[in-house]
């Protein structure tokens, strides 16, 4: 298995993500146990080691991480005469799940999820997993997702590492920048729970230094995020409610601001939805008056639309989503101008 991007070299996490996957489908769908040899030479990613003992570290990480995500990988001998080497394998009986049927609402649900990550980490298998159910002769609804847009952006640098700590409970170690702030601050932290509210991705924690638990907006997070200590060292609290937390820590900072939008007829909906009023222009337009809280995560969204909505008000966030889409222009070889 072999992964394609438009965007340039994939990310540290495409690759593990892709060697884990070919590791999974190699001691799937083998007949017997694999010694460590033989599964080197299977899996691309591991022939690429520099060394026999780098290949190891790779593998006895690899193996910790699928038994954590509940992946049945099993030791057993390779055969009676060599019990000097174990051997690796999954046994389809264990990983299969049952046939599982879906109601026509429930089938809506699992469309908008797709969409919904179309631009995140998980857009691949969430791809794949709609592939399957078209395989399997499972119809989608589509009448149903007519006139529904979902947006959970990931555009945030941070997104990736601030997921896999939440799913792993790795405390973390990051520079942040309050909005009143002129520089960022490191923060040490125990990663509770990762949550969309309103538009924007929260991180909300356990704050080491400060002992007590904070909410951090991702986009103000900036640098690397590193890891500080190792995978299930700390609990997250049984009555930790994530949304509750964002609602009551995040919400009373975030002051609200107007913006009017020019947006295109038959586009824009998730827009119009948030909308206090909407009117129309003309048969192509429709003019869009709606609140928007950090100016930089709205401009993202906005730009997402392309030509399909072009803000009239106000002049920052004009500013805003002006730079975001040279940027992307810059990104992709085009002129800065």
């Amino acid at each position: 298995m072999s992964s394609q991007s438009g965007g340039g070299a994939p990310s540290a996490a495409q690759v593990k993500t892709e060697r884990l996957l070919n590791l999974v489908l190699v001691l799937l769908y083998a007949r017997r146990p694999l010694a460590k040899a033989q599964i080197r030479r299977l899996v691309p990613q591991y022939g690429q080691s520099a060394s026999t003992e780098a290949f190891e570290r790779m593998f006895e990480r690899d193996k910790d991480e699928l038994r954590e995500l509940g992946i049945p990988l099993v030791t057993e001998d390779i055969d009676a005469f060599h019990d000097d080497e174990p051997g690796y394998r999954i046994h389809q009986r264990d990983y299969a799940l049952p046939d599982i049927a879906f109601e026509p609402d429930e089938l809506a649900v699992l469309g908008l999820a797709s969409r919904t990550w179309a631009q995140a980490s998980l857009a691949g298998p969430a791809a794949q997993a709609l592939r399957k159910l078209r395989a399997a002769g499972v119809e989608r609804d589509t009448e149903s997702l007519i006139g529904i847009e979902p947006r959970l952006r990931t555009a945030e640098p941070a997104f990736d590492a601030v997921k896999d700590a939440v799913v792993r409970r790795v405390p973390l170690t990051f520079t942040y920048r309050r909005p009143e702030a002129a520089e960022g601050a490191e923060r040490r932290v125990q990663p509770w729970s990762l949550v969309s509210w309103h538009g924007r991705w929260y991180l909300n924690a356990w704050d080491l230094d400060r002992e007590a638990p904070r909410v951090f907006r991702l986009s103000r997070i900036s640098g690397t995020v590193r890891r500080a200590g190792r995978p299930g060292s700390f609990e997250v609290p049984a009555d930790h409610e994530p949304r509750v937390m964002v609602d009551s820590m995040a919400g009373s900072a975030t002051q609200p601001s107007p913006a009017v939008l020019r947006v295109r007829v038959g586009a824009g909906h998730a827009l119009r939805l948030r909308a206090r009023t909407v009117g129309e222009v003309d048969d192509e337009w429709s003019l869009v008056d709606l609140d928007y809280g950090d100016v930089w995560s709205f401009a993202e969204e906005v730009a997402g639309y392309g030509a399909d909505v072009v803000v009239e008000q106000p002049p920052e966030l004009v500013d805003a989503v002006v730079e975001r889409l040279r940027g992307t222009l810059a990104a992709h070889g085009g002129g800065g101008s």
